[in-house]
């Protein structure tokens, strides 16, 4: 089953499309917090994004570039602007497809159907949506990249495996021998210093983005990650 993202402020056009979609079987889920649309999509995890031009807060050529810095994902605008411009910046803001309100129900589905077949057909390339939030803080597992505040800094494979696991116990304590035989195949011929180092240089990749004490030594017991950004 497909999932369908809606991001449209007018309630009663929301509700049509997302009822519409349903019958043919699509998973729909709704956008509510129009501040935080990057994150709602990435828990949403969709196969494509209806978006909206007119919206709270930032527009949808906003949103659609925070959507792309984490995703691939097909975004088709449906929106009541009709100018040439308003599409070509659309596109060139990341967008796949533009339909121009109001719009019969038939088109709209067509539209979604030819994306999903170029998309996710047998052909289509394979787009990556496995992507970590915590609060505003972004794993990206394929690229050992994480991002916070709009800053992107690339960690070593060991590093973010580290901060991987410290943010999957978010403040509970991991034992230096958890995290040693979660990164090393022998952990009996691991230097203990070898950990040691590699927080270190972790704690430094953080504070390159603007995180600092993030993670906690528990002497004795080993290494807690806490939420120290966006409070």
């Amino acid at each position: 089953m497909y999932k369908v993202l809606i991001i449209e402020d007018d309630e009663k056009l929301r509700n049509l499309i997302k009822d519409g979609l349903v019958r043919y079987n699509y998973d729909v889920s709704i956008v509510n917090d129009y501040s935080n649309i990057k994150g709602e999509f990435i828990k949403a995890e969709p196969h494509l994004v209806l978006m909206d031009i007119n919206l709270p807060n930032y527009d949808g050529f906003f949103w659609c570039r925070e959507i792309r810095s984490v995703s691939k994902v097909p975004i088709m605008f449906i929106s009541g602007r009709f100018s040439d411009m308003d599409q070509v910046m659309a596109i060139e803001n990341g967008g796949d497809d533009y339909i121009v309100k109001p719009f019969s129900f038939d088109l709209l589905m067509t539209k979604i159907k030819g994306v999903m077949r170029r998309v996710y057909g047998e052909y289509a390339e394979t787009f990556s949506r496995d992507v970590l939030e915590v609060d505003g803080l972004y794993l990206f597992p394929r690229q050992n990249i994480i991002q916070w505040n709009h800053q992107k800094v690339e960690l070593s494979k060991k590093e973010f495996a580290l901060i991987y696991i410290l943010l999957k116990n978010l403040d509970n304590i991991v034992s230096r021998e958890e995290l040693l035989e979660e990164l090393w195949d022998d952990k009996d011929f691991v230097d203990d210093n070898t950990l040691s180092v590699n927080i270190a240089r972790l704690r430094k990749r953080l504070e390159d983005i603007g995180i600092y004490e993030s993670i906690q030594t528990k002497r004795g017991q080993g290494y807690c990650m806490v939420k120290t950004w966006n409070r």
